[in-house]
């Protein structure tokens, strides 16, 4: 795992959250992994050279899992977790702009949230 190849991942999900308009991101880390979060809550991590982990409400992990399994995965760390594992070379950036205002949607407070809906 080289640091240069996660740089360039987090500043992927960086250069996507700024331009899908997220407010209150804060560039930190999550469990050691580069993360960013919302009111102090992770909602997208690095979790290695290859590996994205988003934050999503179960229902609709299970159903990405289904529809793309090239991209979304499980693994029994995430079993049963509102987490979800992505491959970061699989996933172009409208899809995963869109994978990551869901998961901003999902951990922002309710306020935060509903500023960003009028807004979009």
């Amino acid at each position: 795992m080289t640091a240069d190849t996660m740089d360039s991942l987090f500043n992927r999900l960086i250069r996507l959250a700024a331009e899908a308009g997220l407010l209150g991101v804060e560039e930190s880390t999550s469990f050691g992994n580069p993360a960013l979060k919302v009111a102090g809550k992770a909602f997208v991590s690095v979790k290695s050279n290859d590996t994205l982990v988003l934050s999503i409400a179960i229902p609709d992990k299970e159903h990405l899992i289904e529809m793309a399994p090239e991209i979304y995965f499980q693994t029994d760390h995430y079993r049963g977790w509102p987490s979800l594992p992505v491959r970061a070379a699989n996933i172009g950036d409208g899809e995963l702009r869109q994978r990551l205002i869901n998961a901003w949607l999902f951990r922002a407070p309710k306020r935060l949230a509903a500023t960003f809906s009028r807004q979009a």
